[in-house]
């Protein structure tokens, strides 16, 4: 979702030349950015301070002196290696308490700002300025080369429509729909003719194979592709399925002609799919959104009671 704050960046006259700190989780899709010129690593883990590799990723930023860093996480420790780096303009909203790392930090409006993206592109503008629009929706370059390789490599350059189905969320609990639910979806999809594909990290694999399991056909790559090669491969997708997670943008970042996006405890008023055909569902039941990576009371009807009849309709409206 940065891609719509690197677009607006590159539109200015003279264009800026782009830079992107990223950690090792995200660094493969920051490298698909069209917009980034390089992609310089943090290898820090989540929640992991690592005052050590801050310092020295900041030394080589220092080195390429730039005017200024826009840090889009609000956490302290985010705002540190510009800091470090001594990079004269540093921009970010307040977060946590960053008065000394950030001199030029914003207090966020959230009614006026109430997308992601919106936060985001705000950082890139003078305070107050309008944001204008229509958007620019976010796009991942896909590596053709790769895709078939991977589609004759994987056994997956078979015949039929292909639903893929991206069933984790590393947030918690609160974003996954059930994997039943999953798997009624795909038996509708192999009932018509068509293929069907789970996406996930290595940490999702059981999830896949609970679906596979209930949905024979269905064939499980939860942990035996990259994160780049998810990109690729989703760029073969006819239609997705997915919850609220960073898979869910990236379907729609590579041009996925339809995007069913599955809400529990968020909520697409804040991080919707965007571009093309996508949709979301929510059930929006008192209480939601919580924002909680498990329900604080104690159940999760807000998933549960979202039946797989409204996802086929989704899927398949109009086709």
């Amino acid at each position: 979702m940065a891609d719509t704050l690197l677009q607006r960046l590159a539109q200015r006259v003279p264009a800026p030349e782009l830079h992107l700190l990223a950690p090792p989780a995200t660094a493969p899709l920051a490298s698909r950015l069209s917009a980034a010129a390089a992609v310089h690593r943090l290898d820090v883990g989540h929640g992991v301070f690592g005052l050590g590799a801050r310092r020295a990723v900041a030394g080589r930023l220092a080195d390429l002196a730039f005017d200024q860093a826009i840090v889009l996480p609000n956490s302290w420790k985010s705002a540190l290696v510009p800091w470090l780096a001594r990079i004269p303009l540093r921009t970010g909203w307040i977060g946590e308490a960053r008065y000394g790392l950030l001199n030029d930090h914003r207090r966020l409006d959230a009614d006026r700002y109430p997308l992601m993206i919106e936060r985001f592109m705000a950082l890139g503008l003078p305070p107050g300025a309008e944001l204008g629009e229509p958007y620019p929706v976010p796009r991942l370059a896909v590596d053709g080369d790769r895709r078939a390789e991977l589609l004759t490599g994987l056994g997956l350059d078979g015949q039929g429509a292909v639903l893929a189905l991206c069933p984790g969320a590393e947030y918690g609990e609160a974003k996954r729909w059930p994997a039943a639910h999953y798997a009624a979806v795909a038996r509708d999809a192999l009932a018509r003719g068509g293929r069907v594909w789970v996406f996930g990290s290595a940490a999702e694999a059981a999830l896949g194979d609970a679906i596979a399991a209930r949905a024979p056909g269905t064939i499980n790559l939860a942990g035996r592709t990259s994160l780049a090669d998810a990109v690729d491969l989703l760029s073969a997708a006819d239609r997705v399925v997915s919850n609220d997670s960073g898979l869910m943008h990236v379907a729609c970042a590579v041009g996925v002609p339809v995007v069913v996006a599955v809400y529990g405890s968020t909520t697409p008023a804040f991080t919707p799919p965007l571009g093309g055909r996508a949709r979301a569902l929510s059930l929006q039941l008192a209480g939601s959104p919580c924002f909680k990576r498990t329900s604080p009371l104690g159940h999760l009807r807000c998933l549960r009671e979202l039946q797989p009849d409204r996802v086929i309709e989704a899927l398949w409206c109009g086709s």
